[in-house]
């Protein structure tokens, strides 16, 4: 997916990367780089491993951070984990930044910083989603998943609070969806993310997998729609031969594990005993809160 989401984003960056070299994850090498500090958890999103095209196979580190809120330190941020990430593999490193928020205004600069005559400057390339509000038509017609995944943030955002209109406003990207052309995988993957980010609540969310399913019939699909359906898909089905409702909710808890792996890395053996332990209810609070969280403390704060 990473070659989707840089031509999309930063397609600068996209045109300078060897696509045809494989490139790799770090997320293991990410928790040792950015430890817990006393200001909480600190965490860098993704940290990569790629190839340029020019260079003679020059390898470099491509450190993304998807910020959900304004936060004042955030260039400053940027510059220790960009300098951490230097010294640890001492090698280039590209810092670029998604500003997923919901203020207009908020777009952090470089970070810069001299004294006697010892200056140290850190201009990274960002992009603000918000921005794609103007065109969002052009995001419906993309061949480009991510632009699909950009146009359910925004309606995300501009359904805050009122699930009548996400309802309707989560059935209309579904249906794009299925009038699109992609592979199997993807439309799955595109539901699950498109299915997280627009949640609703569970009347609704019923009545609209009924929707569904029934044009999945009419088109003869076999999509993957409703949270339950998803749930059963990451395998359920021995807990369903238990009762619906435990199966429901193991395969709630799985998904939530994939979510939080994904945004903020490997989970400690508390988080996982209390996802297994927690009611349908708790799951969807926290799945509500997790692409707006800086940190697993802010998922699970039960104020």
């Amino acid at each position: 997916m990473l070659a989707d989401f840089m031509p999309l984003y930063f397609p600068d960056a996209w045109r300078a990367i060897d696509w045809q070299q494989p490139h790799r994850f770090l997320d293991q090498e990410l928790q040792k780089i950015v430890p817990e500090s006393h200001t909480g958890r600190r965490v860098v999103d993704k940290l990569v491993e790629v190839a340029l095209v020019s260079g003679g196979e020059q390898w470099i580190h491509l450190h993304i951070e998807i910020q959900s809120s304004p936060e004042s330190g955030f260039a400053e941020r940027m510059m220790i984990y960009h300098y951490r990430i230097f010294d640890r593999f001492r090698r280039p490193v590209a810092s670029l930044a998604v500003l997923a928020d919901r203020r207009g205004g908020w777009r952090p600069g470089p970070y810069r910083q001299s004294v006697l005559g010892c200056h140290w400057t850190l201009d990274f390339p960002s992009v603000k989603l918000l921005d794609y509000r103007s065109r969002e038509q052009t995001l419906a017609g993309s061949d480009n998943p991510f632009g699909l995944v950009t146009l359910a943030h925004l309606q995300t955002q501009r359904t805050r609070n009122q699930s009548a209109q996400r309802y309707h406003a989560k059935y209309r990207l579904i249906r794009l969806l299925y009038g699109q052309r992609r592979e199997k995988h993807r439309i799955i993957q595109l539901l699950r993310v498109i299915d997280w980010l627009m949640a609703l609540p569970p009347n609704l969310e019923k009545d609209l997998g009924q929707r569904l399913t029934a044009i999945e019939g009419e088109k003869h699909m076999q999509y993957i729609t409703s949270f339950e359906r998803l749930a059963r898909e990451e395998g359920v089905q021995q807990g369903m031969q238990q009762g619906v409702q435990q199966g429901v909710q193991q395969g709630q808890a799985k998904l939530l594990i994939r979510l939080l792996n994904h945004r903020f890395g490997p989970l400690p053996d508390d988080v996982h005993q209390r996802l297994e332990q927690a009611t349908t209810e708790e799951i969807d609070v926290w799945a509500g809160r997790v692409l707006e969280a800086n940190s697993l403390d802010q998922v699970f704060d039960n104020k």
